[in-house]
């Protein structure tokens, strides 16, 4: 995609949704960071609808604790990966006490220290969490992302890089979202929403399809 175009993307979509933000509910980052970590190969109306509950007995790392491994099962039950889920919580929760004075880090590494958060975890509440401009790869992302031109690459990282460089820096904090967003509801998987796309005339495929 070309320069100018890429900048007209995010402008619309900026101009659609100025505040972007994920649709994860959290009131802290620790609940943001356990609603991410939850997330993984989970929608986040499932996280979410978990997290109402177990949120109102255990939003700090002690409560955690407190709720134990087999307790935090029995609210996260219904979500897929629940029982690795639960122990690196556990896990993860035991670290913020011991080595963060109960509050989640700020640095990358020290995210990635986390059991259960990875790099596209840790670029979660890094963006969301910190206002730091990362951008996190899901499945969404690396589809439209191929999709439209904005970044073409096998593999997340890749993609990844080639955003960081290619998007727009006045749209850089917010691109994660509206990305994410975007292929969430528009740019679907099996049948994207062409015809009521904002930006199709702009995307390589919605220009394929007679759209630009």
């Amino acid at each position: 995609m070309k320069p100018d175009d890429r900048a007209e993307f995010f402008r619309r979509l900026q101009a659609i949704d100025p505040q972007p933000t994920t649709e994860l509910e959290y009131q802290s980052n620790f609940e943001l960071l356990i609603s991410v970590i939850l997330s993984a190969q989970a929608t986040d109306v499932s996280v979410n609808l978990a997290t109402r509950r177990l949120y109102k007995v255990a939003n700090t790392p002690t409560a955690m604790v407190a709720v134990g491994e087999a307790g935090l099962k029995a609210y996260i039950k219904h979500i897929g990966l629940f029982n690795a889920k639960a122990k690196n919580i556990i896990a993860t929760c035991r670290i913020l006490l011991a080595s963060h004075a109960s509050e989640v880090p700020s640095s990358r590494e020290a995210l990635e220290a986390l059991p259960g958060v990875g790099r596209k975890t840790a670029n979660v509440v890094l963006n969301t969490a910190f206002g730091e401009p990362a951008i996190a790869v899901d499945t969404h992302i690396f589809r439209l992302a191929n999709r439209t031109g904005l970044a073409v690459g096998k593999t997340p990282l890749i993609i990844e890089r080639k955003l960081l460089k290619s998007v727009p820096s006045q749209y850089l904090l917010n691109a994660h979202h509206w990305l994410i967003l975007h292929g969430r509801y528009v740019c679907k998987a099996r049948k994207p929403n062409c015809p009521e796309c904002i930006v199709r005339d702009l995307c390589r495929t919605g220009k394929q399809k007679g759209y630009g």
